[in-house]
């Protein structure tokens, strides 16, 4: 009987189906939650079943490249399996895969458990209490059998009282109809007997009555009352047992959940202890090998002609040697300044990576490496362009020595001729659309491309100063550098300004008249340019008498034909904006009159002519800020938007 609280016989009178029903309700939700024990048990099962299957997988795919990816394929020392749990990286990998096959032992474990000490258990209270209701209610019918019995005697009492008295009524009209007769002493005896048997009929009523309202007081204020109180309790220990199960099952899980965690951190263990130091020791321990590098090659004489490994300074092959030092050089002079600058990017990539691994909220550390390597090949490139120009300058200088010929030289661009023209070095025809010869800038002088350097540098209309060496007195700067929370960058070494080394063309060469497209037309070949009818290009090359022009507009540049085109009277401003803009990456302060200061986020329009914006020079860009002011800034500071 429930002890503490309201009890259901107090609170609710003659409601025992209801009560029932709930009780009943409380049960189904006992084998609706062994259900759901049952199909997350099928659920862990199934769940080991495909981790065992997995794990398998994995540990045969690791037997089969472990070796390799430990000692390589192909070591130089005998090994066996303690030399592979020598690795900590394989070690670590050996400690993922045991954990999942211990884990998918643990589900099958948790699944019998589950099953033995909760649906088992579960199930057991459900018919348990099942059989308790189904007698409770069969004492309910009972209880209800003996009031309605007593309420049917009541009945019958009362039906043979009524009957008695209409016999009695009977009996007093045939007695006084007989007052006469000679039988009229035997009617008073039969009419009196009959009213002795009402008597009794009616005390047998009034006794009936008396039992049927003290029956149904008793059933309605003692045994309803005590049958759903009974009801309660059986309730009350239902859901007690009930809770105690689902404790121990909650119980049960916990500790499954704490052995996975346990295996889980002997996985983050294990991951600790990888050393790639140690490994890669392990790795080189197995793969020592004799090395020596390849022997220099030497000089080879023909076969069938004699000849020393000295080299020619013959006049004609001096100026060859002349023109290749003097263009080496040149060319080593463009390639300094931009190792610099990619030097400097490639250590301050390092730094942004380092920052960023550390506080991911600085942005993607994975972008930043990608950079980082691009620009560590990128360097190799420009190491290795170095080592040759460095390796040619110094071979020509041992044979030339100070004897660096004319300071005069051409300038030379490719040129295309559709007509038979000289060549003012070897005197034979050049023509052709491909551009199959070279036309010195200033003295215009026409040669075949094979015989550019053997020109001397004698250029009647030259200054005197190469190219190359008016640029190295022009100002130097330094690159600024992109900023690191919390880091600083030394500021003291000192590189070239952008001007020093990016391929900027002459003042005099800036400008360029324009031409409208009058009809559409299709690029037929790589030296040909598509344009559209209505659009403007900037032409670069005139007509040579080829019937073609070489223009460029904003996808790049080629040849188009000469009567496609409406030449405008005025040349292309090199001063006005192209449209195109770009944003500021990184911040960046000019050191030199020429270049533009950059702030992080800040729009910059790309400056319009076939030299300025993208086409300025080599890692520069040159551009109009909001405030009007024009210069060139690092490109690889800006993203196009």
């Amino acid at each position: 009987m429930a002890s503490s609280g309201q009890l259901y016989g107090d609170c609710l009178p003659d409601q025992v189906d209801r009560i029932s029903a709930n009780l009943d309700a409380h049960i189904q939700l006992v084998a609706d939650v062994r259900e759901l024990y049952k199909d997350r048990v099928a659920l862990e099962r199934d769940y080991a079943t495909k981790l065992q299957a997995l794990a398998k997988k994995s540990a045969d795919k690791k037997v089969k490249m472990e070796s390799v990816l430990v000692l390589g394929d192909d070591p130089t020392k005998a090994w066996d399996e303690s030399t592979l749990k020598q690795s900590t990286l394989n070690s670590a990998f050996d400690s993922i895969i045991n954990a999942m096959v211990n884990a998918a032992q643990d589900h099958n474990n948790i699944a019998n458990t589950l099953t033995t000490q909760v649906i088992d258990v579960l199930r057991t209270v459900e018919r348990t209490h099942e059989n308790i209701q189904k007698t409770e209610g069969q004492f309910y019918q009972k209880l209800i059998s003996d009031r309605d019995r007593s309420y049917s005697e009541r009945l019958k009492t009362k039906q043979k009282y009524d009957e008695e008295c209409g016999e009695v009524e009977s009996n007093r009209q045939k007695q006084g109809r007989a007052n006469d007769d000679k039988h009229a002493e035997r009617a008073a005896r039969q009419s009196e007997q009959q009213r002795i048997d009402m008597l009794n009929s009616k005390n047998a009523y009034i006794i009936a009555t008396a039992i049927a309202n003290n029956t149904k007081s008793k059933f309605y204020g003692v045994d309803l009352v005590h049958l759903e109180n009974q009801l309660q309790d059986i309730q009350t220990r239902l859901v007690n047992k009930f809770t105690k199960v689902l404790l121990h099952a909650q119980a049960l899980q916990i500790s499954h959940l704490d052995v996975l965690k346990n295996r889980l951190a002997g996985n983050e263990a294990r991951l600790h202890e990888v050393n790639p130091s140690k490994d890669e020791n392990l790795y080189i321990e197995y793969n020592i090998r004799p090395f020596s590098a390849p022997s220099d090659w030497n000089f080879e004489p023909c076969a069938n002609f004699y000849d020393t490994g000295e080299m020619s300074v013959e006049s004609d092959s001096k100026t060859v040697l002349q023109n290749r030092l003097r263009r080496s050089r040149g060319k080593l002079e463009e390639l300094k300044p931009v190792i610099d600058t990619k030097q400097r990017e490639y250590d301050q990539l390092g730094k942004l990576a380092v920052a960023y691994d550390g506080d991911h909220s600085l942005g993607n550390v994975e972008d930043i490496s990608d950079k980082y390597l691009e620009t560590d090949h990128s360097m190799i490139f420009f190491r290795t362009s170095e080592c040759i120009l460095n390796t040619e300058i110094d071979t020509i200088v041992k044979v030339i020595g100070d004897d660096v010929g004319a300071q005069q030289p051409h300038n030379f661009k490719s040129s295309s001729f559709s007509i038979p023209t000289t060549c003012g070095y070897c005197k034979t025809s050049i023509w052709g659309l491909s551009k199959q010869g070279k036309t010195c800038k200033i003295c215009n002088l026409s040669v075949h491309a094979k015989c550019e350097l053997k020109v001397p540098a004698d250029c009647q209309r030259g200054g005197g100063v190469s190219r190359h060496a008016s640029r190295l007195s022009m100002s130097t700067s330094n690159t600024s550098r992109m900023s690191i929370p919390g880091t600083t960058v030394p500021t003291q070494l000192s590189t070239p300004s952008a001007s020093a080394f990016v391929h900027s063309a002459p003042k005099e060469e800036e400008f360029y008249s324009t031409a409208k497209v009058l009809f559409d037309f299709t690029a037929t070949s790589e030296f040909e340019l598509s344009v559209s009818e209505g659009s403007t290009v900037t032409v670069i090359e005139h007509d040579d008498g080829s019937g073609w022009v070489k223009v460029r507009d904003g996808s790049g540049d080629g040849l188009v034909p000469a009567s496609y085109l409406e030449h405008g009277t005025g040349p292309a401003s090199s001063e006005q904006g192209s449209g195109r803009h770009v944003k500021a990456l990184y911040v960046y302060e000019a050191r030199g009159s020429d270049e533009l200061s950059l702030r992080d986020g800040e729009l910059i329009e790309l400056s319009s002519g076939p030299s300025s914006g993208q086409h300025y020079g080599e890692g520069w860009w040159e551009g109009i800020n909001s405030s009007g002011h024009k210069g060139i800034f690092p490109s690889n500071y800006v993203e196009l938007v």
